[in-house]
């Protein structure tokens, strides 16, 4: 214990000791919390590792292994029955520059067409339901749920309802007072799968535009209409630009659905259509046909076909999704 000693005269005054400022920790007790909180992290994320990795890691493996294996037939060299799938090698990928090519380009463009025509709708009517259900109007809880309907029917459900509505006696028919079949080939059927998919699915998209739009304050509209801006402007440069994360991830989970294209299709118009006929309907006719090996690599080019899509969506329009961290910030 210190003593001090005041001068005589002078007023006692309580020692102030600073307050001791605790040093980093040591080296090794912050690598054992690390290692703790990681170890920890595992744990709890290996349940959803393992069942994507029994869902999704191992069917993959398995379409890339049987896309490397032709169908059952006669063998050549010895003219008897093949018991089993021969190897061919990729047979089945160059195929399609072949006499199978045409019908494979064909779903190709089917799928493209189809994926761009119906996001850009979407996209558009998705804003203007998200605008509409923002709107703070009387009865907006029952505008909302009558624009979410559609996007709550089963897709299966809806390829039927629109067939009907589609059909040669059916309510379109009787709107525009002409006799058009528009589930058999043409492009009224690509017409047809393009307007029940749009009524089915732009909700979505209004859906996460909406919550885009519930965290923007008013009061930077209210700023803006200060400062002289209309309703355009305000649109232009302060809804669009706040909305943005929002809206390109409803765009990129809408592409991704509609390159899978297969059951609206399939439902509304029918199988082996070929003006409607996807890659994923084209897959599916061949594994029924029992020629696996060729529908394997259908499968596998569309799941290409797919990543690259998103690939050059995220690393070309969603960069600044996530926000990048400041050099010399602290880790």
């Amino acid at each position: 214990m210190v003593t001090t000693h005041n001068p005589p005269g002078s007023v006692d005054r309580p020692t102030v000791r600073e307050p001791r400022v605790p040093g980093p920790a040591p080296l090794g007790r912050r690598r054992t919390a690390t290692s703790g909180s990681a170890g920890l992290a595992a744990l709890l994320v290996s349940p959803t590792l393992l069942v994507l990795a029994i869902v999704v890691l191992y069917p993959t493996i398995v379409a890339i292994k049987d896309s490397f294996y032709g169908t059952p037939g006669l063998d050549p060299r010895t003219g008897f029955v093949r018991d089993h799938d021969p190897f061919v090698g990729a047979g089945n990928y160059t195929g399609i520059f072949g006499a199978a090519g045409e019908r494979f380009w064909n779903a190709f463009w089917n799928t493209t067409f189809l994926t761009v025509t119906t996001v850009a709708l979407e996209t558009v009517l998705g804003i203007a339901m998200a605008l509409i259900m923002h709107r703070a109007l009387r009865g907006r809880a029952v505008v909302r749920a009558s624009i979410l309907v559609p996007w709550a029917i089963p897709t299966a459900v809806t390829g039927l309802l629109w067939r009907w509505i589609f059909n040669s006696e059916g309510i379109a028919n009787t709107l525009i007072g002409r006799q058009i079949l528009w589930t058999t080939e043409g492009f009224h059927a690509k017409a047809a799968v393009i307007i029940a998919d749009v009524w089915k699915t732009a909700p979505f998209i209004g859906l996460l535009v909406l919550a885009g739009l519930q965290v923007i304050s008013k009061e930077v509209y209210e700023a803006a209409r200060m400062d002289g801006a209309g309703v355009l402007r305000q649109f232009w440069s302060i809804t669009l630009p706040l909305v943005k994360p929002a809206l390109l991830v409803a765009v990129l989970f809408r592409t991704l659905d509609a390159l899978r294209m297969f059951d609206l299709p399939y439902i509304l118009v029918g199988a082996q259509k070929t003006s409607v006929e996807t890659l994923s309907m084209l897959a599916q006719d061949q594994a029924a046909n029992v020629r696996f090996g060729p529908a394997a690599a259908y499968a596998v080019i569309l799941f290409v076909y797919v990543f690259l899509i998103a690939l050059a969506f995220v690393r070309l329009l969603g960069a600044d999704l996530v926000p990048h961290r400041r050099k010399g910030a602290a880790a």
